[in-house]
């Protein structure tokens, strides 16, 4: 299937590694011109050089915290300007720190409606005027299974995720008329850096072996296996291009049919 993607102008947020790095390397598969973005300026410019070699497509790399609105509205602007515009806009960030409600200080709920919400708010503001002009705009948040199911250990992800949930259905009424798709993908468990962490971590305060927390979260998955980058950069790449275009306020599992819920 031709996706409709090639030439597109792409942003992914957080994209120099795990899943936004996995979405941006499918969107240069498929043709299109991507902006890469991460805090860490030496592991962006690897991965862009990656994406390059992989693809051939045209990849810019915009370093910056996307959690502070001046560095989320430069990167849009640097990104609509080197490319000429804005087709696809990709809201993503790492996760906040894992932990049980007693563990967290009320600081740490407040770094975490920051980084997960406001960094949202702050690229989707700054993108509109942009997006508005493209004959296929898009905006897709990548999120959490956790929005529909909590997930053990991560009380910040948990909760405020939820947040994000509402503000992408809301902006589907919103902007819907105007021709504007918005949409959100769930990953599940997806072997990432940030999920051997977070594996490391439950099998020390469990007192347990990696394998048998391994295990342990596969179980609950239907497919009895974690997911691969890949596999997600796939889903994310398709609700984000033409080829979906009347998907629209969708929450979309990626999990391995981990989540229960029927709705």
């Amino acid at each position: 299937m031709d996706l409709g993607l090639k030439d597109l102008r792409c942003l992914v947020a957080a994209s120099s590694s795990g899943l936004g790095a996995a979405t941006a390397l499918q969107f240069g598969l498929e043709g299109a011109k991507v902006a890469i973005n991460g805090r860490n300026a030496e592991t962006l410019a690897k991965t862009a050089s990656y994406i390059k070699a992989s693809t051939s497509a045209e990849v810019i790399s915009l370093p910056g915290d996307i959690s502070r609105a001046d560095d989320a509205r430069r990167i849009v602007e640097d990104a609509a300007k080197q490319f000429g515009g804005l087709d696809i806009l990709v809201t993503n960030v790492g996760g906040p720190p894992s932990g049980k409600f007693e563990d967290l200080k009320p600081e740490d709920w407040q770094k975490a409606f920051d980084l997960l919400i406001m960094s949202a708010v702050y690229m989707i503001r700054a993108a509109l005027p942009i997006l508005r002009l493209s004959d296929h705009p898009s905006i897709l948040a990548i999120t959490s299974m956790s929005v529909k199911q909590p997930v053990e250990g991560l009380m910040l992800s948990n909760s405020v995720r939820m947040s994000m949930a509402g503000m992408v259905k809301s902006l589907a009424n919103e902007l819907g008329p105007q021709g504007v798709r918005v949409n959100a993908i769930l990953p599940g468990w997806t072997r990432t850096d940030r999920v051997t962490y977070l594996l490391k971590r439950r099998a020390e305060t469990s007192e347990r072996t990696i394998k048998e927390v391994l295990d342990e979260s596969t179980a609950t998955i239907p497919l009895r296996r974690m997911g691969e980058p890949e596999e997600f950069g796939r889903v994310a790449a398709f609700i984000a291009s033409p080829a979906a275009s009347f998907i629209h306020g969708a929450m979309i599992p990626v999990d391995g049919g981990e989540i229960r819920a029927t709705l």
